[in-house]
């Protein structure tokens, strides 16, 4: 399926304001103790600047692990991102799994604190990237 560039750009300006609405959902969810599902929207909101960061670069998929392997092999292995956002999304990946899934998982406040502030750490550097390419 292709797109007009409009549609594009517009889908990718969508992608990234859902990517920053989920930081304050993700506040909400921490200042009320909801550790678990705060771990699902951090993770969420990284997929969200994912999928626009893959439709600026003609790549589009739903699929979770193939998004997220693309990203790595792209922008991690090529070095245009350092390493450390790879390790950040993969690490959101499995514990969104593991709570999502698994039976009796509690996450700890201070995790789920870390795991937010490299959320909008990641965020900002997909954005970043994206604006260098100016859609």
């Amino acid at each position: 399926m292709t797109i007009s560039n409009q549609d594009k750009e517009s889908l990718i300006k969508h992608r990234l304001v859902q990517a920053e609405e989920t930081i304050e959902d993700v506040r909400l969810l921490i200042k009320n103790n909801r550790f678990r599902s705060a771990v699902n929207r951090i993770y969420y909101g990284m997929f969200y600047s994912l999928l626009a960061l893959g439709l600026d670069s003609q790549f589009n998929t739903s699929k979770h692990a193939q998004l997220i392997g693309w990203f790595n092999k792209q922008f991690i292995h090529e070095g245009l991102l350092d390493a450390k956002y790879g390790r950040i999304i993969n690490k959101a990946f499995n514990r969104r799994n593991k709570g999502d899934y698994d039976a009796y998982v509690k996450f700890e406040k201070e995790i789920v604190v870390e795991m937010f502030n490299e959320m909008k750490e990641f965020i900002a550097a997909i954005k970043r990237i994206i604006e260098i390419n100016e859609y």
